[in-house]
């Protein structure tokens, strides 16, 4: 139906303002209803009324007009000058309260031509109990009164009753056993041989499944029948390897012969039994070695178990001597300074200090069959092998010079030794875009700008980079030089401002850019104030001259902020007495 002095929304949970369809005289004419609940915290501002929250998802939002009746806007005196507003509002007044009498009229339950009264598919509520035989009935009299509690206890238990269905459907099959009762009895009377039977066949049917389903394999075994019936003659051998080789977690404590193999589950290694105890098949190191980390306590002398990485430290060792470097903060320790005797654990010589790091790098071991270089007697190492790729003629004449890596990385040319290098440091700022999410609520009354959850954050906008502010569309988001802007008597900042949406808006700080305010275009005092500080430098560049085959200019070395020489034929060292730096040319 249609009205004319009131209009319905229903909400998303994300819109504050609505639109007004209809005139009015005042402002205060305008009623709102959420729900059917009166609402007073709106304002009308135009053709519009703009909730001071937003209304949450699914309410019903009803704007309506209610023109005084109760008194007339305007009276007229006599001798007095009749004007046209004064006409036309007291024309209006009569002519809206007509129209807000025949929205009512139409809401009203009415009697059609048919002689009925027509809800129009509306609840009806408040209604009593009836007491006439002829009286409307209400839900709590059909629940309370007109059923007692055992007959909805009997209602509920035939809806229970997951079968009822079934037995109607099926009212021809129950009708059919009926009919043949006598056999049905006689069936249950053999009812054992019957089982009997059907557990014969389900067994017969179960094994012949299986037999086809496996049908591929049971074809192999036929094929390789040869085979089988060679396992089948050495199958002595076959159980005593099966009894040799097991998986499980930990190693077994029975029924152990020198020789059998296990594989630990949990250490996830491989280990034989040596007469006495289970020990490691291989190296305890995987691949040729492994690297661990401690990170000590206050005076710690024994380093076990997990490492900080959740490794646990374990090594290989032969004839009391551990195939592992132990390092602590960097500098590798002699073998006096700790003990390292059974793989598992350093014990140093005297306690760490905390947070000092320790490392070992473990190494694998492995036999490798004996032979003699002077038997090589023909043909270059390769580089993929270790070598050098050169002989002895190849060195002719080449003195002082250094094997470096080709340009096609597969092996080593003969060149001069490269030259020095100087790398220059310099601090720059680099411009960077930062988003800010902004929100309003209100506070004490009035609406304010949340800047990622801060009422009214003072923002510092650095010059050179860019900021993004996503806001409700509601609330115009904009800038100026002036506090509250436009409210405060100022104008709109537009300098590197880009209005992207309605929601969103983009600003690049220029250079010298003065302090800026940002505002509600709608509404007053909701901002505050960004600042736009010069930036400090953030950034590190380097610059080489790339193993002296370009320059650096006097104007570029001396804006560096540091400067580092080196050459690539340096090496480094640190004096393990001392602690010393130690640089070799």
């Amino acid at each position: 139906m249609s009205f004319n002095a009131r209009v319905s929304y229903t909400a998303d949970g994300n819109t504050s303002t609505f639109a007004i369809t209809f005139s009015f005289i005042d402002s205060t004419h305008v009623k709102v209803f959420l729900d059917g609940v009166a609402n007073t915290n709106f304002t009308v501002s135009g053709s519009n009324v703009i909730m001071n929250s937003n209304p949450a998802n699914a309410v019903v939002v009803m704007i309506k007009r209610e023109t005084p009746t109760n008194a007339r806007l305007v009276d007229f005196q006599d001798g007095s000058v009749l004007t046209e507003s004064d006409l036309d509002k007291s024309a209006d007044q009569n002519f809206f309260i007509a129209q807000e009498i025949n929205d009512e009229s139409q809401s009203a339950l009415k009697l059609g031509v048919d002689d009925t009264y027509d809800a129009q598919s509306k609840r009806i509520k408040n209604v009593a109990d009836p007491t006439a035989s002829q009286d409307a009935v209400t839900k709590n009299y059909l629940e309370t009164v007109w059923l007692s509690p055992s007959d909805k206890s009997n209602i509920n238990l035939v809806a229970g009753i997951s079968g009822i269905s079934t037995l109607a459907s099926n009212n021809t099959n129950i009708n059919l056993v009926a009919t043949n009762i006598a056999n049905v009895n006689a069936v249950g009377n053999d009812i054992a041989k019957v089982i009997e039977t059907a557990n014969d066949l389900q067994e017969a049917t179960s094994e012949i499944d299986t037999v086809a389903t496996n049908i591929a394999n049971v074809n192999l075994v036929g094929t390789d029948i040869a085979n089988v019936n060679t396992v089948a003659t050495n199958i002595t051998g076959v159980n005593s390897f099966a009894e040799r080789y097991r998986v499980q977690a930990g190693v077994p404590s029975t029924s152990n012969d020198v020789g059998d193999l296990v594989f630990d589950s949990t250490a996830g290694k491989l280990k034989v039994f040596d007469g006495s105890s289970y020990q490691l098949a291989g190296s305890s190191v995987n691949g040729t070695s492994q690297r661990f980390k401690f990170v000590a306590t206050a005076s710690q002398t024994t380093f076990s178990g997990a490492d900080a990485n959740g490794n646990t430290l374990a090594y290989d060792v032969a004839s009391g001597t551990a195939f592992a470097d132990i390092y602590l903060n960097g500098v590798k320790l002699d073998t006096s300074d700790f003990t390292a005797t059974n793989g598992t654990s350093i014990v140093l010589g005297s306690g760490a200090s905390v947070n000092d790091i320790l490392q070992v790098v473990a190494y694998g071991t492995f036999d490798l069959a004996s032979f003699s270089a002077g038997n090589l007697t023909s043909g270059i190492l390769p580089v993929a092998r270790g070598g050098t790729g050169k002989t002895t003629s190849d060195l002719t004449g080449n003195t002082g010079k250094v094997l470096v890596v080709n340009s096609s990385a597969n092996g080593f040319d003969i060149s001069n030794a490269s030259t020095p290098e100087v790398y220059g440091f310099i601090k720059g700022f680099t411009a960077s875009t930062i988003i800010y999410t902004v929100t309003v609520a209100s506070v004490g009354g009035s609406n304010k700008y949340f800047i990622n959850g801060e009422q009214q954050k003072t923002l510092e906008l650095l010059e050179g980079n860019t900021y993004i502010f996503n806001y409700p569309s509601a609330h115009p988001f904009k800038f100026s030089t002036t506090s509250d802007g436009t409210h405060g008597g100022g104008s709109e900042y537009t300098t590197g401002v880009t209005h992207n949406s309605s929601t969103q808006v983009t600003i690049v700080v220029g250079s010298s850019a003065p302090t800026l305010y940002y505002y509600c275009s709608s509404h007053s005092a909701m901002g505050g104030q960004a600042n736009t500080p010069v930036p400090a430098n953030n950034t590190l560049q380097v610059i080489t001259t790339n193993q002296g085959a370009d320059n650096i200019t006097n104007t570029q070395y001396n804006s560096f902020t540091d400067t580092l020489f080196s050459a690539s034929g340096f090496s480094f060292s640190i004096d393990g007495t001392t602690g010393n730096l130690i640089a070799t040319i």
